[in-house]
């Protein structure tokens, strides 16, 4: 309840990829919609506003769009919670609202197509973010999730020094996170004496799915190495079954630079090892701000936007930022 009304007062919140192109009648549309020349709307719909990864998320879509538009733009920031359905309606009630611009952070890449084609449809600007859809959107504006788990699965590879036992915990079936699955794979599958235990445990990118599986997989498997948790939270949630199972024999890497993960890798015995950082202020700045320059008639020269990651860990932790 308090992380409710801590987004509720800053944010308007209302209750209820493959790879971009554009849709010039679509754009067409909704510049003549919009023909005051200033932007004056934008919906953003995320994944879980109990996750501080998505609250920093949102706090970036409403302060770029108060630069271009000043105080009187709109801005509406939903959760879906991950539910597909939830989401659908999110996209139609922007829609229906004449949002200008959409800022869509997919809770399942594929099967939200139908809403991203008819919100098209409709004239309004769409733009991707943190992971792509498999529909035509008009920009997308990711990490670069593929080279997030490399350098997290490189981590691991080079601290065993090419042999143990790994588990990877996943998450949603969203394409972040599966390039991040990928990535580490095409690290892993260099050294044949690392042994992946599991790799297909949906954890849902939480810390009690992260507290759920990994709870499961200790039962299971009595020697493990080392852990990549697709996100932050899962990997919290991993820590602490850890704690609980009173095991310490396997290190943790995760993804988003969370605060929580940072000061975990801050402490000497903690097993959370590194994470591979985000910038989810910045991504939905750089959404808003191309969304804006589409609604006006300018595109990207690339409309596919991969934001660099960086890896954190106890060497350098404290010379980190981490999200602003």
């Amino acid at each position: 309840m308090k992380r409710i009304a801590i987004v509720a007062g800053l944010l308007s919140i209302v209750a209820g990829c493959t790879n971009a192109s554009s849709n010039n009648t679509a754009n067409t549309a909704t510049q003549s919609n919009n023909q005051n020349g200033k932007l004056r709307s934008v919906g953003v719909t995320v994944g879980d506003l109990s996750n501080p990864f998505f609250v920093v998320m949102a706090k970036g879509a409403e302060k770029e769009a108060r630069r271009i538009g000043g105080n009187d733009v709109r801005v509406t920031v939903v959760s879906s919670g991950y539910d597909l359905n939830q989401q659908f309606n999110q996209m139609e009630n922007f829609v229906a609202a004449d949002t200008d611009v959409i800022v869509l952070n997919a809770a399942d890449s594929r099967a939200i197509r139908p809403a991203v084609d008819n919100a098209r449809q409709a004239g309004k600007v769409v733009i991707a973010v943190d992971t792509g859809v498999d529909a035509e959107v008009d920009a997308t504006v990711t990490t670069n999730n593929l080279q997030a788990g490399e350098v997290s699965c490189q981590y691991i590879a080079d601290r065993l020094k090419g042999t143990g036992n790994v588990v990877i915990v996943n998450g949603p079936p969203v394409t972040s996170v599966i390039q991040r699955v990928d990535g580490c794979l095409k690290v892993l599958a260099k050294y044949p004496n690392i042994k992946i235990l599991s790799k297909d445990q949906n954890a849902e990118g939480s810390r009690d799915g992260g507290l759920r599986v990994m709870s499961d997989i200790l039962t299971t498997f009595p020697s493990i190495d080392a852990v990549f948790a697709i996100n932050d939270p899962s990997g919290v949630g991993v820590d602490l079954a850890a704690s609980q199972a009173k095991r310490k024999d396997f290190f943790i890497v995760g993804v988003d630079g969370a605060p929580e993960a940072i000061e975990a890798i801050k402490l000497k015995d903690s097993l959370y090892a590194a994470t591979a950082t985000q910038n989810p202020l910045g991504m939905t700045q750089k959404a808003v701000q191309v969304g804006n320059d589409i609604l006006y008639g300018k595109k990207p020269t690339n409309p596919n936007i991969l934001i660099p990651v960086k890896l954190i860990t106890r060497d350098n932790v404290n010379t980190s930022k981490g999200w602003e």
